[in-house]
């Protein structure tokens, strides 16, 4: 048998005479001298013929186990990677990579855009705050800067709790509203009384998408009055002739709907009153409420140039 036969693990040259030997499967792990010269001894000692190794043959084969000789499987190509190390914080970036966002302004820019960042974000923290201290309990700041607080929360950023009320309302409360009319002909009338708060169900009744002011406009604006009033619909404070106005406007501008200006005349003064109604309880209960509507009717109210002219359309 040659001595390079595939046994041995060499292969040949070019020439045909004996190359360099290449294991093809990671050398096993040497734990002791013992399987260091057993390997060693594997490694020349393989041959039958050949390369002799001084009677050492015997030896060899009377001393230690037989080891299997490990399967040279096909070769798997594996992929070389290259970490590429990160940029240090403040190095310059490697040309021909655009920058983004911010970073892609100029300086002068750069600034602009923190200064407005910077402004929005107070803003928007002094904006929670507010609404905070107007939820809160009476404390020193309230009473101290009450208000000031007031003053930046009503009446675009009011809130309440009655969605979390553990009473909540038990009562339908419908606004109604009429008008002395002067006509064309300049003579006066007074219409009937129109409710509001019914053409406003009317228009939510089967509609998906109902408008924020067919739900709360009106009802926010009685709200707003009654907050700033007595019950003898006296003014309580600035706010109180505020809320007067607010739904004195509303309530004109609903009724040039229903009765236009250049067919019906030009308002001159309108009167408003709610119709306060209990929610019956269901059948089986015991609890018995009256069913007759209560009604407050406020004073008669002049209506403004502006607003008779129909401005508030």
């Amino acid at each position: 048998m040659d001595a390079y036969d595939e046994d041995s693990g060499a292969r040949p040259g070019p020439d045909g005479s004996a190359g360099t030997r290449l294991p093809e499967t990671p050398p096993a792990r040497v734990d002791s001298l013992t399987d260091a010269a057993a390997a060693g001894g594997a490694d020349s000692g393989g041959a039958d013929d050949g390369v002799g190794d001084s009677g050492g043959g015997d030896f060899g084969s009377a001393d230690r186990a037989p080891r299997s000789k490990p399967t040279a499987g096909p070769a798997t190509p594996t992929a070389l990677t290259i970490p590429v190390p990160s940029p240090e914080p403040g190095a310059p970036r490697p040309p021909g990579v655009p920058r983004t966002g911010v970073a892609a302004l100029s300086p002068r820019y750069q600034v602009v855009a923190a200064l407005a960042l910077a402004v929005v974000g107070v803003a928007a923290c002094v904006h929670l705050l507010m609404v905070f201290l107007s939820l809160a309990p009476a404390n020193t700041v309230t009473k101290q800067h009450g208000k000031a607080v007031e003053e930046w929360v009503y009446p675009e950023f009011e809130q309440n709790w009655k969605l979390f009320a553990p009473n909540p309302l038990q009562q339908n409360i419908a606004v109604q509203v009429r008008a002395v009319v002067r006509a064309k002909d300049g003579g006066l009338r007074t219409t009937g009384w129109t409710d509001l708060s019914a053409q406003d169900g009317a228009a939510i009744d089967g509609n998906l998408v109902p408008s924020h002011t067919q739900q709360n406009e009106l009802r926010r604006a009685w709200d707003f009055f009654t907050a700033t009033h007595s019950t003898d619909n006296r003014s309580l404070g600035m706010r109180g002739s505020l809320s007067e106005q607010y739904l004195r406007r509303i309530v004109v501008m609903r009724l040039y709907r229903t009765y236009p200006a250049d067919q019906e005349g030009v308002i001159q003064r309108v009167q408003i009153r709610s119709s306060t109604t209990n929610v019956q309880p269901p059948e089986w209960s015991r609890e018995r409420v009256p069913d007759k509507p209560v009604y407050r009717v406020l004073p008669w109210w002049t209506v403004t140039a502006g607003e008779a002219a129909g401005g508030v359309r």
